[in-house]
């Protein structure tokens, strides 16, 4: 190993087509984005010598939920590896990206492609998504606890912390209704969402329910499509065409029972990341221009807003009231690209992608003035990670 100075650096942003029931397989968007994400660093395949991906496992995890593995790739792209990692568990949707800029960091490789492939929109079809428990014997541990009484959702889980938080300091349906709202607006800025009409208090209210107290507009929508990312040397940069530094990365799971953890009993594990992304840097969330937040379900933004420190415990929902603070050319905007509630759900991915249009000046119309540092919340629940990164300088 020849750990090297300085941090690593994301240097590509690839994606495939994105959108619902495309029609191609997972290896055909993967090689898309890989490619794109290739040259969007100035670089060829022959100079990609490290490649991730999360889950990494040929054993598939729910209906499209898994990619092609490394060894499709490594073999449909002729790449020459001295370093690769399949990650089946880890520091939630960033994975497989942690692990590279690890491995960059150390020594193992100079330019290390991660990805993350998604098919679930398809594997999907017409109907609704099969429940996290269903294709189970049997649960031990907390599922024990959360199958048995038919809790086989992630909205369902999601419901007890938000009714939680709702009892305990008084957040309401209509705060996390400008949540939905307020990202539905951002993603008539953006041409690959998947929804772009206009969505009024009304039809939030009138949704569907789904979980109490979530309703349809909570919900992320699953999608197909792939991102992948060029992990380079901070020694490299003299010859990449654009870079964000990783400032930090938040990967901690202390592993306190959650009713020891935080009193606010939201969810422990986006804590512990932004607990962990913090100790690590000079920077403070005043500093954060941006912010790409992790919205599975509505409620994941306030839990990731007091966990951040944008706000303290229960005050998240006035924080997102009326979308003002939280829009375009508010004082945090949020998932500028449309969240997954609105642009569509790539395990966290696409909020990656935006952060880096962010800080490279490329978002479009809903480019954010001057962005040099955009904080990224991914995950949930029992796992989460977070990374803090920075504009690139020349």
């Amino acid at each position: 190993m020849r750990p090297v100075g300085g941090k690593p650096v994301i240097s590509g942003l690839g994606q495939s087509r994105i959108g619902r029931r495309l029609d191609r397989s997972g290896f055909q968007l993967t090689v898309d984005a890989v490619l794109a994400a290739i040259a969007d660093a100035g670089l060829q395949p022959s100079d990609i010598d490290g490649l991730t991906t999360y889950p990494g496992t040929a054993v598939e995890l729910n209906p499209g939920f898994n990619g092609p593995d490394l060894y499709e790739i490594q073999d449909a792209l002729g790449l020459r590896l001295s370093w690769h990692l399949g990650v089946c568990q880890g520091p939630a949707q960033f994975m497989s990206l942690i692990p590279a800029a690890t491995a960059v960091a150390m020594g193992l490789c100079r330019h290390a492609v991660a990805y993350r492939t998604t098919t679930e929109s398809s594997a999907q079809g017409t109907g609704r998504r099969r429940g996290l428990g269903e294709t189970m014997a049997e649960g031990e541990g907390v599922l024990a606890w959360l199958l048995s009484t038919g809790s086989v959702s992630a909205a369902n889980w999601t419901a007890f912390y938000i009714a939680r938080h709702m009892h305990e300091y008084g957040t309401t349906k209509e705060q996390l209704g400008w949540i939905a709202m307020t990202e539905r607006s951002h993603a008539a800025l953006n041409p690959d969402a998947v929804f772009t009409t206009p969505l009024t208090m009304d039809d939030y209210l009138g949704s569907r329910l789904i979980s109490d107290p979530l309703s349809l507009y909570d919900c992320d929508i699953p999608m197909d499509g792939a991102t992948a990312v060029v992990i380079s040397a901070p020694d490299t940069t003299p010859d990449l065409r654009h870079w964000a530094t990783i400032e930090s990365v938040g990967s901690a799971m202390y592993g306190r029972p959650y009713w020891e953890h935080w009193p606010d009993l939201t969810t422990m594990a986006t804590h512990d990341a932004a607990a962990h992304l913090w100790s690590q840097t000079d920077l403070k969330p005043a500093d954060v221009d941006v912010a790409q937040i992790y919205d599975a379900f509505s409620p994941f933004v306030l839990f990731w807003l007091e966990a951040l420190g944008f706000c303290g415990p229960g005050e998240s929902g006035p924080f997102v009231e009326g979308g003002t603070r939280i829009s375009l050319g508010g004082e945090l905007p949020i998932n500028t690209w449309g969240g997954q509630l609105s642009g569509g759900r790539l395990h966290g991915w696409g909020f990656l992608a935006e952060s880096l249009r962010q800080l490279w000046g490329t978002a479009g119309p809903r480019q954010v003035d001057d962005t040099e540092v955009v904080v990224v919340g991914a995950g949930g629940g029992a796992s989460a990670s977070a990374l803090l990164l920075t504009k690139g300088d020349r």
